[in-house]
């Protein structure tokens, strides 16, 4: 599958910024790095959790390794119905259709008609928020 990602040094990164582990789309929540000796590189231990699955994962490399990075595309459809916590959407520019979760924070906003924000990360659809 085609994902668009840039490389970046693991030793750059930040708490809430997104990183691809396992194939997916994760948000790090915790990073430590520990200070190199003599001859060592500086390890960096880090904590993201899943976008999608919600899964935490932890992973401790040398701090210049370099690390995917996805590429998130911000978007903007239009729902057209609900079913559940699931809105069909239309996407603003393109048209296609497709099905959308609504996210917890969300629920109560998310009515027919609106304009929702989505991104899209690697082979993944989010729902962001509500546009006015």
């Amino acid at each position: 599958c085609f994902m668009e990602t840039k490389k970046t040094e693991v030793g750059s990164m930040k708490p809430g910024n997104y990183i691809v582990l396992d194939d997916a789309a994760c948000k790090v929540t915790d990073i430590q790095i520990s200070r190199p000796g003599k001859h060592g590189h500086a390890k960096v231990r880090m904590t993201a959790v899943g976008l999608i699955d919600s899964k935490k994962r932890i992973v401790v490399m040398p701090g210049h390794d370099q690390v995917d990075v996805p590429i998130i595309g911000k978007k903007t459809a239009q729902v057209l119905s609900i079913s559940g916590d699931v809105a069909n959407v239309m996407d603003s520019e393109t048209y296609e259709t497709f099905d959308l979760k609504i996210p917890e924070e969300l629920k109560g906003e998310v009515t027919e008609g609106v304009n929702v924000l989505y991104w899209t990360i690697l082979n993944d659809k989010v729902m962001k928020q509500v546009k006015a």
